[in-house]
C-alpha cells in the first residue's frame, strides 16, 4: 500500500497510506496537543476544547455539525489523551471532500461564551460520571501519584474547581497557541484518491496559522515510589495500581516492553492471570505498557475483594520480583508474540485502524511503519531485549495507589517502597 506524504506552506502536514481495494477510507486531523501541555490554571482546557469544538463554527451551529456528518453516513468522533488531540471520521470513499469540510471547518470553532459556559456543566458532570468508575478514577490518581511533578501527571479532565474556575479568554489563548498549522497532521488510509485529498486539505487548511511547536518537560522519570491508600466507602472492591518506569515512545525497547507487559499480565494465560484470576483471588489483573514522549511506564493493576487485597499485593510482588530478576520463558515469549502479531493483524485490516496507527507513529517517530514493519519488529524481540528492559527499567521499583473501602495497607518488605 503506498504511502504519501506532504506539507503545506504554513507547516501542516498531510500524511496518508492508499488502498485501492479498500471499500471505505478513514481520515483524521491529529492535534500535538494534550494534558501534559497545560499549566494548573488551565487544568482540563484541553478535553474541554474537544468538547467545544463541535459547538459550532461561523459557518455551521453545533446541529448542523452533527447533521452533515449524519448526511454522509460517517463513524465520527474525538478523544484527548495526555499527549494528543484527535478528531476523526470513517466515510465511504466517496464523501471525502465533505468529510474534510466539516473536520476542518470545526477545528476552527467560534468558541462562543454561552456555549462554552453551557459545556462546562457537561464536562463537570462528566468527571463526576469518571470518578464513580471506581478502576478509572484510581489509575488516574495512581498516574498522578507516579508521575508527581512530571507533566504527564496532569489530569485530562481537570477537576470541577478547575474547570468551574476556567474562562473562555483562557481557552481561547490556549487554542491559539497550540492549534497552529505546524503543529497539526492530517493523516488518511483507505480508498483515498490521493491528489485530491491533497487539494482538499490545502483548500480548506492553507490559512491557518502558523506558530512554535514542540512541548516543555520531555524527561524521563522513575516515579515517585509514593504507596498511598485512597479510602472510598461506597465502592465495595478494592482497586489497586502499581506503576513502575519503561522506555520511551521513541526507544527501540518500546517493542519489548510491550511484549514483557503481556507475558506478565494479558486477561488469559498470563503470569498474573494464573496468579490471581484463575484461582479466584481477584476479579481481574492486568499489566499493560504506555509510552509518552520522553518517558514510559508500566501500569500493574487488580480488582479483589478488600480483604484478599494484603495477600495479593504480596502475590504481586513476588511475581514482579521473579520477572525482574529471571525474566520471563521463551515459551511465555512466543505466544506474547502470536498475541501482539494478531492484534497488529486484526487492527490493521480496516482503514481506521491504519489511519490511526500511522498517525501516531508519524507524531512520535515521525517515521511511516507499515505493518510488516511492526511485526518484523515484534518478532525481533528476544530474551536478550527483554532482559535489557528489565535492567534499564527495573519492575520493583513501584509507585502504589489502591482505592477503596480499606483505610490501611502495609507495605512492609516491598522493595520498591520508600
Amino acid at each position: 500500500m503506498p504511502f504519501h506524504s506532504h506539507t503545506l506552506k504554513n507547516g501542516l502536514q498531510i500524511i496518508g497510506e492508499t488502498n485501492a481495494a479498500a471499500r471505505s477510507a478513514a481520515l483524521g486531523f491529529f492535534v500535538r496537543t494534550g494534558a501534559r501541555d497545560e499549566t494548573p490554571d488551565v487544568s482540563g482546557v484541553t478535553h474541554f476544547l474537544e468538547h467545544m469544538v463541535f459547538k459550532g463554527t461561523p459557518r455551521r451551529s453545533a446541529l448542523d455539525v452533527n447533521r452533515d456528518f449524519d448526511r454522509i453516513g460517517a463513524h465520527y468522533n474525538a478523544f484527548t489523551s495526555e499527549e494528543n488531540t484527535v478528531f476523526y471520521a470513517a466515510i465511504l470513499p466517496e464523501y471525502m471532500s465533505q468529510a474534510v469540510d466539516i473536520l476542518a471547518d470545526i477545528l476552527r470553532p467560534s468558541l462562543r461564551v454561552e456555549d462554552f459556559d453551557m459545556e462546562k456543566n457537561v464536562i463537570i458532570e462528566e468527571i463526576g460520571m469518571y470518578e464513580d468508575q471506581p478502576m478509572w478514577s484510581a489509575y488516574d490518581h495512581a498516574k498522578r501519584a507516579y508521575f508527581s511533578d512530571h507533566p504527564l501527571g496532569n489530569s485530562i479532565l481537570g477537576t470541577p474547581d478547575s474547570i468551574r474556575a476556567l474562562a473562555r479568554d483562557q481557552m481561547y489563548s490556549y487554542f491559539d497557541r497550540r492549534y497552529v498549522a505546524p503543529n497539526i497532521i492530517a493523516v488518511a488510509a483507505g480508498n483515498v484518491d490521493w491528489p485530491k485529498f491533497v487539494d482538499l486539505i490545502e483548500s480548506r487548511c492553507s490559512a491557518w496559522q502558523q506558530g512554535p511547536v514542540g512541548r516543555q518537560g520531555v524527561r524521563e522519570t522513575p516515579g515517585s515510589g509514593a504507596f498511598q491508600v485512597l479510602t472510598k466507602g461506597k465502592v465495595t472492591q478494592e482497586h489497586v495500581f502499581l506503576i513502575s518506569p519503561g522506555p520511551p515512545a521513541e526507544s527501540p525497547l518500546r517493542y519489548a516492553a510491550d511484549t514483557l507487559a503481556l507475558a506478565i499480565g494479558d486477561d488469559s494465560g498470563s503470569r498474573l492471570y494464573w496468579a490471581l484470576v484463575d484461582p479466584g483471588l481477584a476479579d481481574s489483573a492486568d499489566c499493560s505498557f504506555h509510552d509518552y514522549e520522553g518517558a514510559g511506564s508500566f501500569y500493574t493493576s487488580f480488582s479483589c475483594e478488600p480483604g484478599q487485597t494484603q495477600e495479593n499485593l504480596a502475590i504481586i510482588h513476588k511475581l514482579l520480583r521473579e520477572v525482574q530478576r529471571k525474566g520471563i520463558t521463551e515459551e511465555e515469549l512466543q505466544q506474547a508474540k502470536s498475541k501482539i502479531g494478531s492484534r497488529v493483524v486484526r487492527g490493521s485490516e480496516r482503514p481506521m485502524g491504519r489511519m490511526q496507527a500511522i498517525g501516531m507513529s508519524w507524531i512520535y517517530l515521525h517515521q511511516y511503519r507499515t505493518v510488516d514493519d511492526e511485526l518484523n519488529a515484534f518478532d525481533a524481540v528476544t530474551l536478550k531485549s527483554i532482559r535489557e528492559v528489565l535492567d534499564r527499567y527495573s519492575l520493583e521499583q513501584v509507585t502504589t495507589l489502591a482505592l477503596g473501602p480499606l483505610e490501611t495497607l502495609s507495605q512492609k518488605g516491598f522493595n520498591g517502597s520508600r
